[in-house]
């Protein structure tokens, strides 16, 4: 998901309700969930995008500092 940031990826479940997982999967130790949400809408909604943006943000600096 390039909105959020290079290593960025969204798994979409599709059921009765539609559920949205952005992970990131850059790194061999771990896979990072950054945040997952329902779906009522066809888009995200901007405060989604905005909260995965911060929480990518702080898994960089995060292991900057280790």
């Amino acid at each position: 998901m390039a909105t959020i940031g290079a290593g960025v990826y969204e798994l979409r479940l599709q059921g009765e309700a539609a559920h949205r997982v952005f992970y990131l999967a850059k790194f061999e130790e771990a896979v990072y969930v950054l945040h997952a949400f329902d779906k009522r809408t066809r888009r995200a909604r901007p405060m989604d995008i905005d909260l995965a943006r911060v929480r990518l943000a702080e898994v960089v600096r995060q292991r900057t500092r280790q």
